[in-house]
């Protein structure tokens, strides 16, 4: 007969495996054999005929339950210990007559069954705990909790589609969201309620203490809710913010509904003149626009008042963009070259002079703009005659060929933007050239030059709105374009009644009522206007 190295025969070794196999309990320590052996007898004992006893037993396995210790990724003990007997314990409570033993056991069942994988649709868990004491559920521990509020969730949905009584289910429920409020677990108290369409009583659980963390979750989660739940869960997270005096996070919960008069009334509640003013500069960052003279905004202290409405208006945002700029030592212009890092590419360069290209003009023009925006300056398009003179003949802008010449000229305005009072010196000579191109460009950088910030003295409509009329369609567009970027999201009826006719006239081309139906979109984006929407969907059957 074969034997092994050690002199031992095969068989010995498939006799220790199975030795080991039919001996669970060869790995447990002292301890935790003598509470095996205590579980099993309290097991047995609730079997017993004897109501006495079998209270006993219960009682003792309760507390087995709750005074055991364990990890976040262990299941405690006495349960480990109790699952074997899950049946047994099932079958026992099936005859067991009505009373607290029942209801003591049906608690332990439900406990028992949350760490049991059971069937999809089954819960074991939530059925035994409504036929046991459904006032101690804070007794039995946080997974636990977790484990009967996805259960009641599912429960909900199909009582509700049945329209069934959900009473039970809200006696629990009440229970839960108060134990997860306090134990830093306000998601699951948010999602739980929101799956039953209770969100309303979410309210009176918040504190100072959990509200920042609750509405963070409240803000979140709308983007993933239908409606109108998206809505009143934004509705109920202001409400909180307002009950705490948090007016910023207020504010940014308004703008998020988008509701002018919420907007309002938060702008109004805030006393605090320097948190006033923070708040203004983030209305000036969402463009929105309200009444500092009348109504729940209105500012009494005129002094105060226009400084706030300096704030709002964006009217020094490029004196602040330009002194970050100087901080930070970054306002020398930049040139197309410092973004292409040609010199990185030596011996692939073309030998000789470099042609100019158009489209390489072109590239450099939309290159030249972004990288020098908001800065007032750059080395091709804003140099002096002076510069120019001492240089090369020909102006940049010239360099070009028609859309070309457009898009150079319009570079002037993303270069000077936000620059009211110095940006329109520098375009307006560009208003009276000879070619067409030109112009039009020099309308759409007027557009840039005003988009996102209100001047008292409004030049963007004075100076553009004569050339929508004009017969050259290039010209024609650059003025609805400029229109449409200058009151971007400022909703103005001027500027309405000056486009609306170009979209319905049917004898309009179609890149001119396009472009007009684009700019109204502009200016009253995210408003509904309902004029502007039944005249573009007239144009669009008519044509």
């Amino acid at each position: 007969m074969a034997v092994t190295k050690d002199g031992k025969k095969p068989e010995d070794g498939k006799k220790q495996k199975n030795q080991k196999k039919e001996d669970p309990d060869a790995d447990l320590s002292e301890e935790d054999l003598e509470l095996k052996k205590n579980i099993e007898l309290m097991v047995e004992r609730v079997q017993d005929p004897d109501p006495g006893v079998q209270k006993l037993a219960l009682d003792s396995i309760t507390q087995e339950i709750h005074t055991t210790t364990s990890s976040m990724t262990a299941v405690p003990k006495p349960l480990k210990f109790l699952r074997p007997h899950l049946d047994t314990l099932i079958t026992t409570f099936e005859h067991m007559p009505d009373g607290q033993n029942s209801k003591a056991l049906a608690d332990i069942l439900s406990l028992l069954c949350s760490t049991v994988a059971g069937k999809e649709g089954e819960r074991e868990g939530l059925k035994y705990k409504l036929q046991g004491n459904t006032s101690d559920l804070d007794t039995w521990g946080h997974e636990y909790m977790r484990h009967l509020a996805g259960e009641i969730a599912e429960d909900y949905k199909i009582r509700h589609h049945q329209k069934q009584s959900v009473d039970d289910l809200m006696h629990l429920v009440n229970q839960i969201v108060p134990y997860h409020m306090t134990h830093n677990a306000e998601p699951e108290a948010v999602d739980l309620l929101l799956e039953v369409d209770q969100l309303d009583q979410l309210e009176q659980y918040i504190d100072a203490k959990n509200y920042a963390r609750t509405c963070l979750y409240l803000v979140s989660c709308c983007a993933y809710l239908p409606e109108p739940e998206d809505t009143q869960v934004l509705r109920l997270a202001h409400r909180v913010y307002m009950g705490e005096k948090k007016y910023h996070d207020a504010l940014r919960v308004a703008l998020r509904l988008n509701d002018l008069q919420t907007i309002v009334t938060t702008f109004g509640a805030c006393d605090d003149q320097l948190e006033k003013r923070q708040l203004g500069y983030l209305l000036a960052r969402h463009g929105t626009t309200i009444d500092l003279e009348e109504g729940p905004a209105a500012v009494k202290d005129e002094s105060e008042r226009d400084v706030l409405r300096e704030i709002i208006s964006n009217s020094k945002l490029s004196e602040h963009f330009l002194a970050l700029a100087r901080d930070l030592d970054v306002l020398e212009p930049k040139v197309p070259e410092d973004v292409y890092k040609t010199h990185l590419t030596d011996g692939r360069q073309p030998q000789g002079a470099a042609l100019d290209s158009a489209r390489q003009n072109l590239a450099s023009t939309f290159v030249n703009a972004f990288v020098n925006a908001g800065f007032g300056q750059d080395k091709l398009v804003t140099v002096s005659s002076e510069q120019q003179s001492s240089g090369e003949s020909v102006h940049w802008i010239f360099k070009n060929k028609d859309h070309g010449k457009t898009s150079a000229t319009a570079s002037l305005g993303l270069i000077s933007l936000w620059d009211v009072e110095g940006g329109l010196p520098l375009i307006d000579k560009y208003l009276y050239s000879s070619d067409n191109a030109v112009v039009a460009g020099a309308l759409l950088a007027i557009g840039l030059v005003n988009c996102g910030v209100q001047n008292e003295n409004d030049p963007a409509f004075a100076l553009i709105s004569d050339y929508v009329s004009n017969t050259d369609p290039g010209v024609r567009s650059g003025a609805i374009l400029g229109l449409g970027l200058a009151y971007a999201g400022t909703q103005r009826e001027e500027v309405q009644e000056l486009l609306v006719p170009l979209v319905l006239d049917s004898d309009m081309s179609m890149e001119v009522a396009g472009l007009a139906a684009l700019a109204l979109g502009l200016v009253f984006t995210s408003s509904c206007k309902e004029d502007v929407v039944e005249a573009i969907l007239t144009a669009l059957m008519s044509r």
